[in-house]
């Protein structure tokens, strides 16, 4: 069992940034991949990064490529997403999520977090 928890969202102005942070539980949080994903008001949840268990490979949505980066410190038992040069259309939910696979796929991870408010205004 994993229990995750997000934290560091909040607002912003567009073209700032905010570094999201989540703390999982477990012994076992090194054996698994992470995803952190989102969801806009009205919209279904979307994939936004993840990161294999080694932090030996990470993937980006095309949206968030090149402004977002995912990392993870096995060590504290926790993954980051660092968003820098945020639009509002950033504005969302964000999720991290633990699983056995790293995919782009939600249904393919077993944990979430509660979720972590992101605003950016214009």
């Amino acid at each position: 069992q994993v229990h995750l928890v997000e934290s560091g969202g909040g607002l912003v102005q567009a073209g700032g940034s905010l570094r999201l942070s989540c703390t999982a539980s477990g012994r076992t949080f090194s054996s698994y991949a992470m995803g952190w994903f989102r969801q806009a008001p009205g919209k279904e949840r979307d994939f936004v990064a993840r990161i294999n268990w080694n932090s030996g490979i990470t993937y980006y949505a095309d949206s968030v490529k090149g402004r977002f980066t995912i990392s993870r410190d096995n060590a504290k038992n926790t993954v980051y997403l660092q968003m820098n040069s945020l639009k509002p259309e950033d504005t969302a939910v964000y999720y991290c999520a633990a699983g056995r696979l790293s995919t782009s796929t939600s249904n393919d991870y077993n944990y979430w977090g509660q979720g972590t408010q992101v605003t950016v205004s214009s």
